[in-house]
């Protein structure tokens, strides 16, 4: 599990490309530390585990199904992108829930200065809005963020100077994709919610009763 607070900037060194899946190294420092083989490091939001190490890279393999999710497969030699490494069980919550598991890909719809912050618009598809809600979270890249507008094509959040000198946001430009993932825990409600969905009345306070909740 991740929290969404980026620790490094790293440099994408090699991708190795298979028939269907890659082989991603990254050129680190911070992450490194107290990594070992197997360990998780969230790249650019995607969970990925190292498989091998050196004193200032890591190696991890991506899986097609990674790749069909995010814009990982999309990388080039030399390319930023933000990590982070998988939260210690006596870490501090800095951040949400983040499983590093992309839900899918937006594309950045245009950014714009106010005063110290910056606001990033995203498009994204209903599929991924109808998990989106504004003041709710949502990773971008693997960053969290807080969401302060939602329509029916997008989204957008404000990011502020330290978030923006810790990542890679703003060096974004109109038609760049993104990964996005969504609040884990809408996810689960929809789930533990949907065979009762079509019931007349749906979730009321007799079903509550019925199944346990007392109030």
């Amino acid at each position: 599990m991740f929290t969404g607070i980026i620790e490094e900037i790293g440099t994408v060194r090699r991708i190795e490309r298979g028939a269907k899946g890659a082989r991603l190294t990254i050129g680190a420092k911070t992450v490194l530390d107290g990594t070992k083989i197997g360990d998780s490091i969230a790249t650019n939001g995607v969970c990925l585990t190292v498989t091998s190490m050196t004193a200032d890279s890591f190696s991890a393999d991506v899986m097609a199904e990674s790749l069909r999710r995010s814009g990982l497969g999309a990388l080039q030699s030399g390319a930023p992108v933000n990590l982070e490494r998988a939260m210690p069980a006596d870490g501090r919550f800095g951040g949400h829930i983040v499983s590093g598991h992309i839900d899918g890909t937006g594309t950045v719809a245009s950014l714009r200065r106010e005063d110290n912050a910056v606001w990033l618009a995203v498009h994204a598809a209903p599929a991924l809005l109808r998990y989106i809600v504004e003041k709710g979270s949502v990773a971008i890249d693997g960053v969290s963020l807080t969401v302060a507008m939602v329509d029916a094509n997008g989204f957008s959040v404000s990011i502020i100077p330290h978030t923006g000198a810790q990542t890679i946001l703003l060096g974004k430009r109109p038609g760049d994709t993104v990964n996005l993932e969504c609040d884990v825990i809408g996810k689960y409600v929809e789930k533990l919610l949907g065979p009762h969905q079509d019931e007349p009345g749906g979730i009321t306070m007799e079903f509550l009763a019925q199944n346990g909740y007392g109030f």
